[in-house]
């Protein structure tokens, strides 16, 4: 076995005691889910006993992850396929649709509450509110926007936009560096 292979079996165990500590399961829960022995699980999980699809599918069941996820498959060229969420120290969450640098790049944005500071730069953003109600702050304008609705405008007028209350709003946000307009089509 290569020394790549042999990594990657090594670190199944440790990953799946960190998704049932995780999620605050005993081994008995787990094994009363799965229907594999407790003894199984520990032997798994402490790396004594080699992992095998018909262990891993029903870990990945009860889990609810995806089985690439317990084995770490190595990341495909399109970044949809394994999304990198990154979390903020405000409590957002923005996850990279695109990694186009020089081109229009979308992310996908859960914005947890917090204070407005308008901020200015190159380019032009589109927002389209895919859940909660969104404070979008203009200059010396400022617009609420709900599921469904949709803003564009030049970053060079000072901005900010988040949750309009105390509940974190869910965005798909598109940014063109070069200041690019969106063409609509009726």
């Amino acid at each position: 076995m290569d020394a790549e292979l042999e990594e990657v079996l090594d670190a199944i165990g440790p990953r799946l005691r960190t998704l049932r500590r995780d999620r605050g399961l005993t081994l008995e829960a787990l094994a009363e889910t799965t229907g594999i022995s407790v003894s199984t699980l520990s032997r798994l999980e402490s790396g004594k006993r080699r992992p095998s699809l018909e262990l891993l599918i029903p870990l990945a069941r009860a889990h609810r992850v995806a089985l690439d996820q317990l084995v770490a498959a190595p990341a495909s060229g399109d970044p949809r396929v394994h999304l990198q969420p990154v979390h903020r120290h405000d409590g957002s969450v923005v996850v990279p649709l695109t990694q186009y640098p020089g081109r229009v790049r979308v992310f996908k944005q859960v914005l947890a509450p917090r204070e407005p500071k308008l901020v200015t730069h190159g380019g032009y953003e589109w927002l389209y509110v895919l859940a909660g109600t969104v404070r979008l702050i203009l200059g010396e304008g400022e617009l609420t926007l709900r599921p469904g609705e949709v803003a564009e405008f030049d970053t060079s007028e000072p901005h900010w936009f988040g949750p309009a209350d105390d509940h974190p709003v869910e965005v798909l946000h598109l940014f063109g560096p070069q200041g690019d307009q969106a063409v609509l089509r009726t």
